[in-house]
């Protein structure tokens, strides 16, 4: 394990001083104190537009919208983790980050496999797990194991900043950095002490209606 690991951390909140941001930073610390380089990434602010259907990222392997999604996706292949955050809004995730990441993982050719995945959600008081779930769903689609926390990843808070008095939704942060680095450590070792699990050929079943 030479190299040093490397988190891409992608905050889909409008808000650089908001309850997310509060949330990264209490993770930003533990990485700092294991070695673990991160970039923390500004989402919801920017003009990010939707996936269009139009397929041209399977012809030249990039988004056809030439933004920030394909700046990530070079940041994505090169990250051993990848951290994403989101304020819930009308019990989902922010528009604009889900508009990024639809993108980045559809247009993105790159193995995922092993890269540790974990979100984070933060909220004045509904929808925090209906959030968690719909962010893990990119994990889970591509062979991504998912960093887990001794509670949900949530942080709750309504105003900039507010989340500082959740003090356990601060711990459960700082717990899931760590069980984040421990999980990306372990496969870094895995990967050369043992190897990759075998890998099939893939199996695609489509469902057509006569």
């Amino acid at each position: 394990m030479g190299d040093q690991l490397k988190v891409l951390m992608l905050n889909g909140s409008p808000r650089g001083n908001g309850n997310i941001a509060l949330a990264f930073h209490e993770m930003e610390r533990v990485f700092e104190e294991n070695g673990v380089a991160y970039e923390n990434i500004l989402l919801g602010r920017m003009d990010i537009r939707g996936c269009i259907a139009c397929e041209t990222c399977r012809k030249n392997g990039k988004c056809v919208f030439d933004d920030v999604v394909n700046e990530l996706a070079k940041k994505f292949e090169e990250a051993d983790g990848l951290v994403i955050g989101s304020p819930v809004y009308y019990g989902s995730a922010n528009g604009t980050l889900m508009s990024a990441l639809q993108r980045l993982f559809y247009s993105t050719h790159f193995d995922k496999s092993y890269k540790v995945g974990a979100s984070v959600v933060s909220a004045r008081r509904s929808g925090c797990t209906a959030t968690f779930d719909e962010l893990n769903k990119f994990f889970t689609l591509s062979n991504m194991p998912v960093a887990t926390s001794q509670y949900w990843n949530n942080i709750y808070g309504w105003d900039p900043g507010e989340g500082d008095i959740d003090a356990e939704g601060k711990q459960v942060m700082r717990v899931l950095a760590r069980n984040m680095v421990f999980l990306m450590k372990s496969i870094a070792l895995g990967k050369e002490q043992i190897g990759l699990p075998e890998v099939e050929n893939r199996v695609w079943t489509n469902f057509h209606h006569q």
